[in-house]
């Protein structure tokens, strides 16, 4: 076994220079592979955050609480007063009040979510991952107008502590950073309850808030608590639905959703087009080199290691286009760090590094599949019928 990996390494500097002698055709199909496997990249990316945002995990101890058959933050109300009832059920550990004010309701990449919560429950609110890269949780408790800036949206808008911004209308002063595992705490601006009611007086919500996030002791208590909850206000003038936080952020980023699985037949389809401009570049080079072939074959070569040159040249192909397209991809997103932002819930396109290998590992994979069949075809061919095809 170790011999035969030895003579496939000995034969790449062989095919490289195989290669090189048709730059233009070769230069054109790892092109052609670049460019499928960066949307492939860019599609799994896509696909891989919205599955971290919506799919449970046995972990997850966090309920929203919402306005019953509401679906923008600008149209959910409730009474602030709710949280001293909904701390009251047995079960929660705590209830925080939280207010949400979007720049943009619809599906967009560039959304600033504001999340309003009390003065002493910043902590509460954020998860257990979450820690102060810069400034203090002091400096923005000092500042009315102060704002604990998620680390994505600080990237995607240049902000660093002590700047001021302004969005959705308000204008907020940067008293420091949040670094998190959660997304929706990476892509929120943090500001105190009151400020942000105030802000949005002039709409009348003034004492509401549009959620809570509420947390249980037992995870494997969630829905016996969201049922619990909704009946106690179900006679109530603002009735309430309430869900696991990952179901709310997939109900409420829906149409991101169907555009992810909708996304995943154009990484099928690029798939398709690596399979396909390998292969076709493989038949041309066979079809170019059939008296290389002969030569090879008087000098000693066998039909195997003949065969094992293609193979090895599809591998080459694909691993170059691979590298060249799932790399790239992999630095957009990171220096991108894009969001989609929906209803005030926020999916990043995953910047892990294992997106862009499964990238690199299909390209080779698919290189090899490719070479397979021509591969044989000249393992099987004899001398003579390469000198008569000459």
């Amino acid at each position: 076994m170790s011999h035969t990996v030895f003579r496939l390494f000995r034969l790449v500097p062989v095919v490289w220079r195989t290669v090189r002698r048709s730059p233009i055709r070769s230069g054109l199909t790892v092109a052609g592979i670049t460019v499928a496997m960066y949307m492939f990249t860019a599609v799994e990316a896509m696909r891989s955050g919205v599955r971290a945002a919506t799919e449970a995990s046995a972990e997850d101890a966090t309920l929203v609480v919402y306005r019953e058959n509401r679906y923008c933050p600008f149209t959910s109300r409730l009474p602030e007063w709710y949280v001293d009832r909904i701390e009251r059920l047995d079960g929660v550990r705590a209830a925080v009040p939280m207010q949400i004010l979007v720049s943009n309701c619809r599906a967009s990449l560039d959304v600033v979510s504001f999340r309003g919560v009390p003065y002493d429950n910043l902590t509460d609110a954020l998860d257990t991952s979450a820690i102060i890269a810069e400034g203090s949780i002091a400096d923005w408790q000092h500042r009315g107008d102060g704002a604990m800036i998620g680390r994505a949206l600080a990237d995607r808008r240049g902000l660093r502590v002590g700047d001021r911004f302004s969005a959705a209308g308000i204008t907020v002063f940067v008293a420091g950073i949040l670094d998190s595992d959660e997304m929706q705490v990476r892509n929120a601006a943090w500001v105190q309850l009151p400020f942000l009611q105030e802000a949005m007086r002039a709409g009348g919500t003034g004492g509401d808030v549009t959620q809570f996030n509420v947390f249980v002791n037992d995870p494997t208590q969630l829905d016996a608590v969201a049922m619990e909850i909704d009946a106690l206000f179900a006679s109530d003038e603002r009735p309430t639905s309430t869900s696991p936080e990952k179901a709310f952020v997939g109900r409420a980023a829906r149409d991101i959703v169907h555009l992810a699985d909708f996304a995943g037949w154009l990484g099928w389809g690029a798939l398709i087009a690596v399979f396909a401009l390998i292969a076709n570049a493989i038949v041309l080079a066979m079809r170019d080199r059939i008296r290389d072939h002969a030569v090879l074959q008087t000098l000693g070569w066998t039909g195997s290691l003949i065969g094992w040159m293609v193979v090895v040249e599809g591998a080459l192909l694909g691993l170059a286009g691979g590298v060249l397209g799932a790399v790239a991809a992999w630095g957009t997103i990171s220096l991108g760090r894009f969001a989609m932002t929906m209803e005030g819930a926020s999916i990043e396109m995953s910047t892990s590094v294992n997106t862009a290998f499964m990238g690199i590992g299909l390209a080779l994979a698919l290189g090899i599949l490719a070479g397979v069949v021509p591969a044989l075809r000249l393992h099987r061919r004899d001398i003579a019928t390469c000198f008569r095809a000459v």
